[in-house]
């Protein structure tokens, strides 16, 4: 019976995973193996007042169920195979009336019931030994799995941001400023798209905490508008996720709300407050607001009669999610996105 060899280290805590020990240094495992045997020999020796000669190897299976646990299957079979001998010659052998032939059907009945302990516990160990191997494997494989997605959304994240940069060298070529602008306004979605992109994927494929991404979302975008004096202000259910695929329509809502508050609620002011709430209604559907101070929507103002790129993006990434998107007066500009409960957990 071969003993078991992994290269492999366990995982910190997990102390039967550490075993059988002394693997490499055998001398310290005979050493403890020894006295062991030893032990269960005075252990069996002073209960003999209580045994009256009977079960001459009780005290000897302990031992030899340790040694093989703690040290392996081979220093099991020594604790075996010593613990027979110290009983022949101790417990067995100091019995006047018992013969050799006597004691043999004991003594088989002593090396078979050992072989037993040894090889399930022999093969207790293997199997943890393979299962580590394959648990070390498993890991490896994720790590790499984990990498190559990383640099996967850094590469679509990066063609992402040199298509934008390909669109504004485009520009340069363009004079019709209703063109220019419109290279402008792709150039800049865009490579937001890129930057969320980065953002929200995660390898594990978990869920999207929306409180803190919505704050960096709202800074990126007024990075982008070059205006220092807008703050934004994020109000959100700490709690409340989205799934990745419903966060980046809604990423992209909440940069077209913010773009169009910094350029047409406060056309003309250098100051401005932007507030981002996201909390669950009543029906457990999820509302959003993006919500401003500037001047409001014009008198008529119709969405549906409306042409602008920005709204008409919004609208279609609603009705994508199932949701509906309003934009309304209230002290200000309060663009309203309702989504279905099923966006979140």
């Amino acid at each position: 019976m071969s003993g078991l060899r992994s290269d492999l280290p366990p995982p910190r805590g997990e102390w039967l995973e550490r075993l059988p020990l002394w693997r490499r240094s055998p001398l310290p495992a005979v050493a403890a193996t020894l006295g062991l045997t030893v032990a269960a020999l005075l252990l069996r020796l002073a209960a003999e007042p209580l045994l009256y000669n009977r079960v001459p190897f009780i005290t000897f299976f302990t031992a030899v169920i340790t040694a093989a646990f703690l040290f392996g299957a081979r220093m099991g079979v020594v604790a075996a195979l010593v613990g027979g001998v110290l009983a022949y010659l101790f417990v067995i052998g100091v019995q006047p009336d018992v013969t050799p032939a006597e004691a043999a059907p004991e003594l088989l009945l002593y090396a078979l019931m050992c072989a037993v302990m040894v090889k399930i516990v022999h093969w207790m160990q293997r199997t943890s030994a393979r299962l580590r191997r394959e648990r070390a494997v498993s890991a490896s494989l994720a790590d790499t799995r984990e990498a190559l997605f990383r640099e996967l959304q850094h590469r679509v994240s990066n063609n992402l941001q040199v298509v934008a940069a390909l669109l504004t060298l485009q520009k340069r070529k363009v004079e019709d400023p209703a063109a220019r602008a419109a290279l402008d306004e792709a150039s800049r979605r865009i490579g937001l798209v890129g930057r969320i992109h980065r953002k929200l994927y995660e390898p594990t494929g978990a869920r999207i905490g929306m409180a803190t991404f919505l704050r960096e979302l709202s800074a990126d975008v007024l990075d982008s508008t070059g205006r220092d004096g807008v703050v934004v202000e994020v109000n959100a259910d700490e709690r409340l996720e989205l799934h990745a695929d419903a966060a980046i329509p809604v990423a992209l809502i909440v940069a077209e709300a913010i773009a169009n508050a910094v350029e047409h609620g406060f056309s003309g002011r250098e100051q401005g407050r932007v507030g981002i709430s996201l909390a669950r209604g009543g029906d457990g559907s999820i509302v959003l607001n993006v919500t401003d101070d500037g001047i409001g929507l014009p008198a008529g103002f119709d969405m549906g009669r409306e042409s602008s790129l920005g709204l008409g993006i919004a609208l279609i990434l609603a009705r994508q999610l199932g949701g509906e998107f309003n934009l309304m007066t209230e002290q200000g500009t309060c663009a309203r996105l309702r989504l279905p409960a099923k966006t979140a957990l």
